[in-house]
């Protein structure tokens, strides 16, 4: 007679597209049911993992695993080389991203064994995750906000994991912190002063848009702003041509063009640029992170319907122009228009908690601190 035996946890490498589409879809059946959890677009993520179509293929390499135990997947995650990263910052670390389980030591440990073993044969001596292939992708295991609805473009985990990292051995290289921000009822004087002040003397001038070939043309000197006023931020890695207009391809049909401004200089270059979108959580939440049959109906609804809550995807000063006051000019613009179209609250995404010009932005609202997000490391 023989005894039923429970399986051990078996990995597996990703190498087949029916292989992909069950690494990306395994967080959706991890997470059912709870009401925080966001999906990513499955399209987006498929995309994303596939060389020929993300060009950061151009400086990094990826393999992605998945956990299996008794017959079914319980975990996966994707190791990552950045050699951009590797390079600018004089590192020998690989990343690890996409990171998801179930609350089963053996899977944590074996899918991010895997990832240790395939740096160590790669001659790294450190990994560090969740980071991506670049300062726009998704980062950051979730640590605080538990109960708070996730963003679009951020990861979201069971309280569980941070545990699971700790007994793991990884400890924090950086966390971000993410704010609510409440729309004021009127623009704050202050701010206001400070950006009449500076357009009047004429050495600024505010740019909104109504066109958006006219968008497509600005956005990609206002991606070398972003670039550079994030150049000295933990992980970053300059943004290449072919990365810049892949992300204008994507961004410039997603957003409302009422919460899209730039300011421009004398000679007509952008010193600064911000872009708020309403927000999709509950839209891709609804689609469950579907394009087809319903999932586009959702996000043009969200787009253009009504919508109170606007996700944060960048602001970004040229730092030669921060000390002269030019944030207050575009905080000052978009307030306004936050204003005219009632909306209640902005979400920020995350910023690094010891980024202090970015935090001083907000330092004139009422504002809550309600996620924190972590980069863990350690030798390998």
């Amino acid at each position: 007679m023989k005894v039923a035996t429970k399986e051990t946890v078996a990995i597996k490498e990703v190498v087949s597209k029916q292989d992909l589409i069950k690494w990306v879809r395994f967080p959706n059946k991890l997470y059912k049911g709870n009401k925080n959890f966001v999906p990513f677009l499955e399209s987006d993520e498929i995309d994303t993992f596939t060389e020929g179509k993300n060009p950061s293929y151009e400086f990094c390499e990826t393999k992605l695993f998945l956990a299996y135990k008794d017959g079914k997947i319980v975990g996966r995650i994707a190791g990552l080389i950045n050699f951009a990263y590797n390079e600018k910052w004089g590192q020998n670390a690989i990343r690890y991203t996409r990171f998801d389980f179930i609350d089963d030591y053996e899977v944590s440990e074996k899918l991010l064994g895997a990832v240790i073993d395939w740096g160590r044969e790669r001659g790294f001596n450190q990994i560090m995750g969740p980071m991506g292939f670049n300062d726009t992708d998704h980062q950051g295991m979730l640590v605080e906000g538990f109960d708070q609805l996730n963003m679009s473009l951020t990861f979201y985990n069971y309280p569980y994991y941070v545990d699971h990292m700790e007994r793991l051995g990884l400890t924090k290289a950086t966390d971000w912190i993410e704010y609510k921000i409440k729309c004021p009822d009127e623009p704050d004087s202050h701010i206001e002063r400070l950006s009449h002040h500076l357009l009047e003397r004429g050495k600024y001038t505010v740019v909104t848009y109504t066109d958006r070939k006219k968008l497509y043309n600005d956005a990609f000197e206002a991606f070398a702003v972003v670039d550079e006023a994030e150049e000295v931020l933990f992980g970053t890695v300059p943004l290449t041509p072919a990365v810049i207009k892949n992300m204008i391809d994507n961004y410039i049909p997603l957003v409302h063009l009422d919460y899209i401004c730039s300011v421009k200089d004398t000679e007509g270059h952008i010193v600064a640029f911000g872009v708020m979108v309403p927000s999709l959580a509950k839209a891709f939440k609804k689609a469950h992170g579907k394009m087809l049959p319903f999932g586009i109906v959702h996000m043009l609804k969200a787009l253009k319907g009504k919508n109170d809550t606007l996700e944060m995807y960048f602001v970004a000063v040229d730092p030669k122009h921060q000390m002269y006051g030019v944030p207050a000019i575009l905080i000052d613009t978009l307030v306004r228009k936050c204003i005219d179209h009632h909306i209640v609250c902005c979400e920020t995404g995350p910023m690094l908690e010891d980024n202090g010009a970015v935090h001083s932005l907000w330092k004139y609202f009422d504002k809550e601190q309600h996620k924190r997000r972590r980069c863990y490391a350690k030798s390998i």
